[in-house]
């Protein structure tokens, strides 16, 4: 693949749901520690769904982090390439942006423009159900792994990452400074003023003992 080709590194999730912003983590640490070539664009996908279209369209390879129920060991890492990547993003979904991305690469090859080269880098949560939680320890020590598996991916098309000498500042980040992982982490109330989990009243109460 020349260098004129465009070249897309996409992170998906919701920040606010503990490992389901594991995607987007992943890509903002690529940023920090790595630079690359004009052609490669990182890109804090969040939950947009539809309105990544356009990008994903301009594309001829896709490289996506996401955390994807597999229904494997919790941090466990899962590669899929190529036409199989639509069909594992809408499988078990989590969330509506799951549901959301598999129709952006559906409208995409509708319009006869969906990325030659597809990545799915994704990773078996450990932890969703904690509204304001950040990413568990087990999902945090697996963002290396999936940073190399993706940088041997773009190796295949001639890309190379340079190392920065120093990582970027936190706060030089590809989406919200706001939203920075340590920053994110250490502005979080404690439990005792912030509710951890979802309302039992909400999704359902426990089943009667006999």
């Amino acid at each position: 693949m020349g260098d004129k080709q465009h070249i897309l590194v996409l992170g998906i999730g919701n920040l606010l749901w503990a490992d389901e912003g594991w995607g987007v983590r992943v890509v903002e640490d690529m940023h920090r520690r790595y630079e690359f070539p004009d052609n490669v664009r990182l890109l804090d996908g969040g939950t947009q769904g539809l309105y990544l279209v356009q990008d994903i369209c301009d594309a001829d390879a896709l490289l996506v982090f996401d955390a994807i129920d597999y229904g494997l060991e919790p941090g466990t890492l899962k590669l899929v390439e190529g036409a199989e990547v639509p069909r594992f993003m809408g499988a078990k979904k989590m969330s509506l942006h799951q549901t959301g991305f598999q129709e952006v690469i559906m409208s995409a090859e509708l319009l006869g423009r969906c990325p030659r080269h597809m990545l799915l880098v994704g990773l078996q949560p450990v932890e969703l159900e904690d509204f304001g939680g950040s990413l568990r320890d087990i999902s945090k020590a697996k963002m290396p792994d999936a940073i190399a598996a993706g940088l041997a991916w773009l190796g295949r098309f001639g890309i190379t990452a340079r190392e920065r000498a120093e990582p970027l500042a936190a706060a030089a980040t590809i989406a919200s400074a706001e939203m920075a992982l340590d920053l994110y982490e250490q502005g979080r109330p404690s439990e005792t003023e912030a509710c951890r989990t979802a309302d039992i009243r909400f999704v359902g109460k426990p089943p009667r003992e006999p």
